[in-house]
């Protein structure tokens, strides 16, 4: 989720996501593999005095694989969000560094998703946010129900832009020279 002091005074969270469990398929396949096979490596050591040290530096290098490609993926996933508020699309990620980046609904031009057979499947996709600024497109992957949340993204950027049309000051007719305008 995220913390209150980071939002606006007038700004609510509409959706707080995390990417979808397929994000870490890899990751888990990649731990059942390596410890399937540190044990069975480990079995036909024959005895003797270095049975030990050989078993140990195998334990070792599956340890090293697990944590470096199943352990560190499930950490970034678990700390890796988007937050949709009224005002702004947010993203975090990482573990140690913290890499974040925000996007006013107010400057979103485009809101449109990508699924192919097996995101269909699963129910998640990529959401395409396309901005008028500098930065261009902001790609979130493994977006769970895809559909709706760039359904519901397209609503609170319909809201803003009413909301800012509403708030537009418009010049006064005059006819008279007053500055009042005619009544109407």
């Amino acid at each position: 989720m995220i913390s209150q002091k980071q939002l606006g005074p007038n700004e609510r969270v509409v959706l707080a996501l995390r990417q979808h469990i397929k994000a870490m398929f890899v990751p888990i396949l990649i731990f059942v593999v390596v410890c399937a096979a540190v044990g069975f490596a480990t079995q036909p050591i024959p005895d003797g005095g270095a049975q030990l040290w050989i078993r140990l530096a195998i334990v070792v290098v599956g340890l090293v694989i697990v944590a470096r490609w199943s352990v560190w993926p499930f950490l970034n996933w678990l700390t890796s969000r988007y937050v949709v508020t009224n005002e702004r699309i947010l993203t975090n990620h990482g573990v140690i560094r913290r890499y974040g980046r925000t996007m006013p609904l107010s400057r979103v031009n485009d809101v449109s998703f990508d699924h192919g057979l097996v995101d269909r499947m699963l129910g998640c996709g990529t959401l395409v946010v396309s901005s008028a600024g500098e930065q261009g497109q902001l790609l979130l992957y493994d977006v769970p129900k895809v559909e709706t949340v760039q359904r519901e993204i397209y609503g609170l950027v319909e809201a803003e832009l009413d909301r800012a049309r509403s708030t537009v000051v418009r010049p006064l007719d005059t006819d008279d020279g007053t500055g009042y305008g005619p009544e109407r």
